[in-house]
């Protein structure tokens, strides 16, 4: 009897472990430049394709050292837990394959070797179910080097999302909400409830998406979310920006150069814009561009730069960090995006290697309760121009995973009252 209960107590521990989430693995300080999109190139961290689109992924590896890379692609449920599907029921084709299309850099200074893969190949050929998947990035010990999220869409719903300001009055010059609605006519949602799942993301941001979100009535076999606080998001600022593809060249966001065993560019310091009215300032949503002058091919062309970032900040943290923020390592915050004091300039310092090309960023502090608060330097505004997308998840009676059934998308441009 005792080991009748031994047996089920771990049997229930192993399900137990299986259905925990599965978080990207953060890539290491020599792989640098990821870059994850589809055919439509707007999104290089966590893409949304449609089924049938193609992937691609591009990194570098400034060891240089011509490495073996292998990659892996797994399928999940909505909240990120396996699902029970086998390979073969999800992608066409295999997996498991080195990654033969590589190239070392050319006449640059900091040694790389840059690799390209793109899906399908003549090994795997694509993705036969939506969904959430991870494509992971294996060394020729397997061990696992760095992995990214993507999700594949079904257009089977018609997903419709209108923008407005929040109707809290404490608020509504800071947040921008989101309501929407889902239809399908193709597909009846049973029991939406616990059957549909919402995923909301704010520039293509997952580690700030809101999700789990019920609908609030339906019309027919229209689902409607108008909800206020609920799907409400802080509107923040404009990205700040600097472009180096001119790698001897100062410019409106480069005050000086320098050679040393690599190039060093020293930008203009920046300032707390938290207290200043906004200012529109086009930007590209944190995202950023690999590109370098005069070079044919930037891939393996354009140079790694140490670029200096400086903050004029005179607001207390109460023991909080400051850090860089952006699309140029999908939002994560680590060692190589920390500022510190300088005593000396009374200014916030911090250098950090960036492949030559146009890059947005944003200061945000970083709590000692380990949240981020990405606008106590930049400020929330309800007019800052962000872009949001509405992915819709749907788990069919007797289904054995989630299906990605639709996605809508807007852009604060058009938000209203």
């Amino acid at each position: 009897m005792k080991n009748y209960f031994l047996l089920l107590s771990l049997t229930m521990l192993s399900l137990k472990l299986v259905a925990q989430a599965v978080e990207e693995n953060i890539a290491p300080n020599y792989i640098r430049s990821i870059q994850l999109y589809g055919n439509s190139q707007t999104n290089t961290g966590n893409p949304v394709l449609r089924l049938g689109e193609g992937l691609t992924l591009k990194f570098d590896d400034i060891i240089g050292d011509e490495a073996d890379y292998y990659y892996t692609i797994e399928h999940y449920n909505y909240d990120w837990t396996p699902t029970p599907l086998a390979k073969s029921e999800y992608l066409t084709g295999f997996d498991d394959i080195r990654i033969f299309n590589y190239l070392n850099s050319y006449n640059t200074l900091q040694p790389f070797s840059h690799y390209e893969l793109k899906i399908p190949n003549e090994d795997t050929g694509g993705f036969k179910v939506s969904g959430n998947y991870m494509i992971k990035i294996f060394n020729s010990e397997k061990e696992l080097v760095f992995s990214r999220k993507f999700m594949v869409y079904e257009n089977i719903a018609q997903v419709r999302v209108n923008l407005r300001r929040s109707r809290n009055l404490e608020f509504i010059d800071e947040k921008q909400v989101v309501n929407f609605s889902i239809e399908s006519s193709d597909l009846i949602l049973k029991n939406p409830d616990n059957n549909v799942k919402i995923l909301i993301t704010q520039n293509h941001n997952l580690k700030t998406a809101i999700k789990n979100i019920k609908p609030q009535y339906n019309i027919g076999n229209e689902l409607v979310y108008r909800y206020d606080n609920e799907t409400a998001f802080w509107g923040g600022n404009e990205y700040t920006q600097f472009d180096n593809k001119e790698l001897r060249a100062t410019s409106a966001d480069i005050s000086s150069v320098a050679l040393k065993e690599l190039y060093h560019h020293y930008l203009f310091p920046d300032r707390t814009r938290a207290n200043e009215p906004y200012t529109y300032n086009p930007d590209i949503n944190g995202q950023f561009v690999i590109r370098s002058l005069p070079a044919e091919n930037p891939s393996i062309e354009a140079e790694y730069v140490w670029v200096h970032f400086n903050l004029e900040n005179y607001s207390e943290l109460d023991g909080g960090e400051v850090h860089i923020y952006g699309g140029f390592n999908n939002f994560i915050l680590d060692k190589s995006t920390q500022l510190d004091y300088n005593e000396n300039s009374d200014l916030y310092e911090g250098a950090r290697l960036f492949k030559q090309g146009f890059y947005n960023y944003k200061y945000v502090l970083k709590r000692t309760d380990g949240t981020i608060d990405e606008g106590f330097f930049t400020g929330n505004f309800d007019e800052t121009e962000n872009s949001y997308q509405v992915l819709v998840y749907y788990r069919s009676p007797g289904s054995r995973y989630y299906r990605l059934i639709g996605t809508g998308s807007a852009n604060s441009t058009g938000i209203t009252n």
